[in-house]
């Protein structure tokens, strides 16, 4: 494996060369190289270190997340009903889905960015009480144009995912790192379990009943009259939890120094502010003036970016991992609307048994994520981990159209999430190894951006596909996304020509 790595800003000795810093040709000659050494830290859970505050700080981040992914996970499977109350069509419903996955994909790479600069509690502040206002739009909603506005809001305000992947990377050495990332898989496991399972109880009428059999009748007749408005504002009551969860429990990971402006995030070149991973003990590491002025949007970031990454045969590894992220996402939301479709009309299954299906995918997730990860990346190298992962995923998704009942069905599913539980902690665990440390919340902003193109062109392709061939959306989706399988063999060459098994 080719690295580019500085050795005078290279870690100590004993740090696995996996690890990329940041390359100083990238530096003028009169920037510091690093803080004056009196500059004491001032933060409470120190990088790479296994200490009991980074265990705590890791259990609060993984709740923050749970409990936000919960909203998300109740307002979700709602969006086409309730968007139906204002007669929708079938196409502005898809849109519904794409602007946010459109806005992620705008604005995940500008928190990540800016939460590098002025802290990760900032930005996971802003992301949160964002998403409560969204959702609670999305209650008070009395036009389409106002649910429009609640889904742009949720996804311009989604910064809360990335900034969590970097500030695991902030506090998780490089073998706990997958089982950290893990953690984020395992919340979204649990969010899309109890959440859509809340969301079908609190629109239930057997559940208003039961509201006014407790004799707040002129409640459960509101609840009635707007079915959508509860789940909303129950949604919203959680991202709030999550709001006070990060104000009130969760330590900074960045040492911020001196003020700056958006400008510089999104490439403007504007303000000065520096700021570097905290170490207790030790002088925070400044991000240079460079390092700051090449915003995300900039051909000067993505230069840099992959200038400091490890190479194999020349690729950049960070590229390699950038494009799987992007196929990834694509081959699994393609089945968002594909699967409903093949199971109704081939299978002949009704909407429940569908939810079913995604039930077990979600306990899966929650499984391998949560509690199998870390024994398997102490076993495995996380690039084996994440290749296998891949081709499970690519055999579950072209076998789908062989299903003949629900059983085979189910099979062919969990094989797919097996695999995806597999790819995704280590996935993101060695794309927050190939990140620069002054540029890890951009760079996990930047994959969750493109992870958002994915899942907004995923959808419309699986129904476009299955309109020619029920099979098509499945096999042809599992062909593209096979691309990622030769991904993983790189990256599995790269780490044994280096040396790292």
């Amino acid at each position: 494996m080719t690295s580019r790595r500085s050795k005078s800003q290279s870690q100590p000795e004993s740090q696995p060369e996996s690890q990329p810093q940041a390359q100083p040709q990238a530096q003028p000659e009169s920037q510091p190289e690093s803080q004056p050494e009196s500059q004491p830290a001032n933060r409470s859970v120190s990088p790479n270190q296994p200490t009991a505050s980074n265990r705590a700080a890791l259990a609060t981040v993984f709740l923050v997340v749970m409990i936000d992914l919960l909203g998300f996970g109740i307002v979700l499977p709602l969006l086409p009903f309730y968007a139906k109350e204002f007669a929708a069509t079938p196409l502005t419903i898809g849109l519904l889905y794409s602007v946010y996955s459109f806005m992620q994909l705008i604005f995940s790479p500008l928190w990540g960015g800016l939460s590098d600069r002025i802290g990760r509690r900032p930005i996971m502040l802003l992301s949160t009480f964002g998403a409560s206002m969204a959702y609670l739009l999305f209650g008070f909603a009395e036009t389409l144009g106002i649910l429009f506005l609640s889904r742009i809001l949720a996804g311009g305000m989604g910064g809360n995912i990335s900034t969590a992947q970097a500030y695991i990377a902030d506090v998780t050495t490089k073998e706990d790192r997958a089982r950290g990332m893990g953690l984020i898989g395992a919340a979204f496991g649990i969010g899309f379990v109890i959440g859509p399972a809340s969301a079908t109880l609190m629109i239930h009428p057997a559940f208003h009943s039961f509201i006014g059999s407790l004799g707040a009748e002129q409640l459960a007749v509101w609840m009635s009259d707007h079915r959508f408005a509860l789940p909303g504002f129950f949604a919203s009551f959680l991202s709030l939890c999550s709001f006070l969860m990060v104000m009130l429990k969760l330590p900074e990971t960045v040492a911020v120094q001196r003020g700056a402006g958006l400008g510089e995030v999104i490439g403007l070149g504007i303000g000065t502010r520096t700021g570097a991973r905290m170490n207790t003990g030790t002088s925070a590491r400044p991000i240079t003036r460079t390092s700051a002025r090449a915003g995300v949007f900039t051909l000067r970031f993505w230069r840099r970016l992959l200038d400091t990454t490890e190479t194999s045969n020349g690729i950049p590894l960070l590229l390699l991992l950038m494009i799987a992220f992007f196929l990834l996402s694509f081959g699994e939301s393609s089945l968002y609307s594909a699967f409903p479709l093949f199971a109704s009309e081939l299978l002949n299954l009704t909407a429940e048994q569908v939810g079913v299906q995604f039930f077990f995918i979600g306990i899966i997730a929650v499984v391998i994520q949560g509690f199998l990860i870390k024994p398997l990346t102490n076993r495995f190298p996380e690039e084996r981990i994440f290749m296998v992962g891949n081709g499970l995923m690519v055999i579950g998704l072209a076998v789908i159209p062989l299903a003949g009942s629900m059983t085979q069905l189910a099979v062919a599913l969990s094989v797919m999430a097996i695999g995806k539980s597999l790819n995704t902690p280590t996935m993101t665990s060695l794309i927050s190894q190939q990140a620069n440390e002054s540029d890890v919340g951009a760079v996990m902003g930047t994959a969750q951006g493109l992870s958002g193109l994915g899942r907004m062109i995923g959808p419309s392709w699986g129904g476009a596909m299955f309109a020619l061939a029920y099979a098509i959306p499945f096999v042809a989706t599992a062909a593209i996304v096979s691309g990622t399988i030769w991904i993983g063999y790189r990256l599995v060459r790269a780490s044994t020509d280096s040396g790292h098994e």
